[in-house]
């Protein structure tokens, strides 16, 4: 009878620890659980130790995805997730097919309607994104798609947090991991980048040489200028000089006279002196030479005479 009892006890106990291991749940940070009691919702819980009347209350499962696989757990992760789609094959306006491969960042903010208001929330992520980058796609072109990563990704984002707002997500961005256009695209496209890099280059060497050419005649420009600018201060300096060598030799000549008339004590002009001097040395020039010369002498030219004898007591002095 005592072992019985023993083993009676042993056994309520052994159903206590169990039946409060049960009724006890703990749920860590940023997790929940939906509660349902009897089928129907009766309270999410919050981190810490929360209590449920074992066999009555159960939790809800979600669908989640894990490494690619649709399964079930208990636990709400709040936490922001990522999904990596496979890639899939979209149309661009243009009728190009690519594929592209997307990624999602969203958080589920609302744990009951992410319960509730759908059966499996990945797949039906998965799904709409696929849907509305198609959409998206299809309206532009090639070239378009592939430089505008930053407007697919936000019209995306935009539509997917409107969509699933009813489902207590919320989609915080979008990223295009790649975008394959197909091997015949990409080698046109390769050509068509060599087209257009030979072409910058031959436009930058045409440039070049027409700098080069704009350079080389300012500088003979400027060149000639100089030379003709430099002449031009010669041929100035030069007359200068030459006014000035003629003042000079003439300021020379007219002390000379002065000195002269001066040591010979006669009072003569010093202007006669000069034509008087001029007229002898052209008499001497005419006079040189095999030929008989004849000089006439204009009327006018009695004055000079005159002038030439005023001042023939000089030389004969």
């Amino acid at each position: 009878m005592q072992g019985f009892i023993t083993v009676a006890l042993v056994a309520i106990v052994v159903l206590a620890v169990i039946f409060v291991k049960m009724a006890v749940v703990i749920i860590p940070q940023s997790e929940t659980k939906i509660i349902e009691r009897l089928g129907k919702y009766y309270d999410t819980l919050q981190p810490g130790i929360n209590v449920i009347i074992p066999f009555i209350d159960r939790c809800k499962p979600i669908v989640t995805m894990i490494r690619g696989r649709y399964v079930y757990s208990s636990s709400i992760d709040l936490r922001e997730q990522v999904y990596d789609f496979d890639k899939q094959n979209v149309i661009t306006k243009d009728n190009i097919q690519m594929q592209i491969n997307a990624l999602l960042y969203f958080q589920i903010v609302d744990p009951f309607k992410a319960v509730y208001e759908i059966n499996n929330l990945p797949n039906a992520i998965e799904k709409l994104t696929q849907t509305t980058l198609r959409n998206i796609i299809g309206e532009m072109e090639l070239d378009q798609t592939l430089t505008s990563r930053d407007t697919i990704n936000t019209k995306l984002r935009a539509v997917l947090d409107d969509a699933t707002n009813k489902w207590g997500i919320k989609v915080n961005r979008v990223e295009l991991q790649d975008i394959i256009p197909p091997s015949s695209v990409l080698q046109a496209m390769e050509k068509q980048m060599q087209a257009e890099r030979n072409k910058r280059a031959t436009i930058l060497t045409s440039e070049g040489q027409k700098q080069a050419a704009i350079l080389q005649s300012e500088g003979e420009k400027t060149s000639t200028i100089n030379r003709a600018e430099a002449a031009k201060q010669q041929e100035i300096l030069r007359a200068e000089g030459e006014a000035q060598a003629r003042i000079r030799k003439a300021e020379a000549e007219a002390i000379a006279i002065g000195k002269i008339t001066e040591a010979v004590g006669v009072s003569t002009n010093p202007a006669n002196y000069l034509l008087a001097q001029k007229y002898i040395q052209m008499m001497q020039e005419l006079a040189h030479g095999d030929k008989t010369k004849t000089v006439y002498l204009p009327y006018e030219a009695t004055n000079l005479l005159g002038s030439i004898g005023g001042i023939k007591d000089l030389f004969k002095q």
